[in-house]
This record gives C-alpha cells, structure tokens and sequence, in this order.
C-alpha cells in the first residue's frame, strides 16, 4: 500500500505543479486529482496537498515536495 498524496485542480493552477508532477513519477506514491477538497480558504493562501487525509502545507512547489515526503517519511502506513 502506498501512501496517497490528494491536491486540488485550482491549488496546481496556483502554483502546486510541479510538486504534482514530482510525486507523480514516484512509483512509491499514488497522487490524485481532484476538482476540489474544500479547504478553499487554505487554497488561496499557500500551495498544500492531503497526505494520507492530513494537510501539508508550504510556500514553494518545491517546499512542499520536501514537506510531503518529510511527512510519509515520519508517518509510515505500518
């Protein structure tokens, strides 16, 4: 089971890309799309993803890259 890396269609138009496209040619990480997760306040305002349903936040793409996999790294499925 891998961990599952979840972003909003209009936080990647804000800027979250290219942490997208990273995580996405890891074969040890299953990324989705998805329209909307309803945290639009937190949309507005940084670049985040849902990491396993818990929210990562950051300022960069590539902040948020590293952030995401400090995250599985501390917080193993098993």
């Amino acid at each position: 089971m891998n961990p599952l890396v979840e972003f909003c269609v209009s936080n990647l138009a804000n800027g979250a890309q290219n942490a997208f496209e990273v995580l996405e040619n890891d074969p040890n990480i299953d990324v989705l799309e998805y329209g909307c997760l309803s945290y639009c306040t937190r949309c507005s305002e940084s670049l985040y993803a849902l990491v396993d349903g818990e929210m990562v936040e950051a300022e960069t793409p590539e902040e948020l890259t590293k952030k995401i996999y400090k995250h599985i790294e501390e917080n193993p499925l098993f």
